[in-house]
């Protein structure tokens, strides 16, 4: 969903229902697997889910180029396990998406 859309599409408010806070803890096992995906601040967690299951290969391309999401790496995996920060996830198989909310 872009900021100039009045209403959320379907799939925007259905990936919106599916997102929820959780615990790194819970998160491991994904990490473990490769699957977890790091959402840049700046961007809208829902919405890069979005153009991953709409598979918007341009956008996604955009955003991994320039680091806004990335595969969590080693550093950041302990970073979370020593501070337990605010996180919220969004599963868009087989990706989990994972964004650290202030």
């Amino acid at each position: 969903m872009t900021s100039n859309d009045a209403t959320p599409s379907p799939l925007y408010a259905k990936l919106l229902a599916e997102t929820a806070k959780i615990g790194w803890a819970e998160l491991e096992r994904f990490f473990a697997r490769g699957i977890l995906l790091r959402v840049a601040r700046d961007l809208d967690l829902v919405s890069v889910a979005e153009a991953i299951a709409s598979d918007d290969t341009t956008q996604v391309t955009q955003w991994l180029s320039a680091g806004l999401v990335e595969r969590v790496q080693a550093e950041t995996a302990a970073d979370f396990a020593a501070r337990d920060p605010d996180l919220w996830a969004v599963v868009v198989s087989p990706w989990v998406c994972v964004q650290e909310r202030n």
